[in-house]
């Protein structure tokens, strides 16, 4: 469940207004937030992996603003699956190509995220993304990559990206240039069970999971940190964004089984279906982490040739 609906105050993101919870830490710190305030939050078990990173300030579509993004609670899932390259190609720019885990095979996930304490407050986000070269992986073997990439360095183009605050989307959609909206998006994930839902514009289901979480490992801060970066297309100059994942508590399905993945009606439901999936073949949930979500930079891409 989403928190309690609290007062609002406007505030202005490079000639987009948005609102804000009043009180909440945009409100208060602009993406400034006083750590120290954060460590007494009950929900947060630490913030030494965000002492260890400096904020700069930077311009950007969005206005002024201070980078990385902090989130300091977090959980996620992701769903990877195996899709036929072809189809992938299909739907991709023509400068990105999918990564390959074997000749003419690709990965397809789908993602959910709860961000329960952040520089820009709750919401929760769901994505359909693939895995795209370049990345780290050399020649590995089919299960030897699968296995790594919640540990590894993961390339990756998102197709779609629904959100549920007005801040998180302006951010993603004119800072970022992610393909974003604003819709239902819930989203609960905990040591039993990691259920999502999102709406399309009737508010019937887009896309839909249900299933048992993994059981869990815990990590010290800092011993478990992974990177992710994706690539977008902003005013035709193309850019990658890094996430940095401070991992304190997660785990892993291989194949996993008795899994309910709704496909309805929707943006997302149409893009999962163009990228024809075939298997299932890991779960990944984290059900407590951390992130330094960075601001996009200028970056050559490799054409497929």
């Amino acid at each position: 469940m989403s928190p309690t609906r609290q007062e609002t105050v406007e505030v202005d993101l490079g000639g987009r207004t948005v609102t804000v919870p009043k009180g909440g830490l945009y409100d208060r710190y602009r993406m400034n937030t006083d750590l120290d305030e954060v460590a007494r939050d009950p929900r947060v078990s630490s913030v030494d992996f965000f002492r260890q990173l400096r904020k700069t300030k930077v311009d950007s579509p969005i206005g002024e603003t201070l980078t990385p993004n902090f989130y300091y609670r977090i959980s996620t899932a992701r769903l990877t699956m195996l899709a036929r390259s072809r189809a992938i190609r299909n739907r991709l720019p023509e400068q990105l190509a999918p990564l390959q885990v074997a000749p003419g095979i690709g990965l397809v996930s789908v993602m959910f995220f709860r961000y329960e304490v952040c520089d820009i407050d709750f919401y929760t986000e769901a994505a359909v993304g693939v895995g795209v070269r370049p990345a780290r992986h050399g020649k590995l073997g089919f299960f030897d990559l699968v296995t790594g990439l919640q540990n590894d360095h993961l390339d990756s183009y998102v197709f779609s990206l629904p959100v549920s605050s007005d801040i998180a989307q302006v951010r993603g959609h004119d800072g970022y240039g992610f393909p974003k909206w604003v819709t239902d998006v819930d989203v609960d994930i905990d040591n039993s069970r990691t259920t999502a839902r999102v709406a399309n514009d009737n508010g019937d289901t887009d896309l839909a999971l249900s299933v048992a979480t993994p059981a869990q490992t815990t990590h010290p801060t800092g011993e478990r940190v992974s990177s992710l970066t994706s690539y977008t297309s902003i005013d035709g100059v193309w850019h990658s964004t890094l996430s940095q994942i401070n991992v304190l508590s997660a785990g892993s399905a291989s194949l996993p089984r008795n899994l309910d993945l709704q496909i309805g009606q929707g943006r997302m439901a149409d893009d999962l279906r163009s990228l024809e999936p075939i298997k299932a073949v890991r779960l990944d949930v984290t059900t407590e982490g951390q992130l330094a979500l960075h601001m996009p930079v200028p970056t050559s891409v490799p054409s497929r040739g």
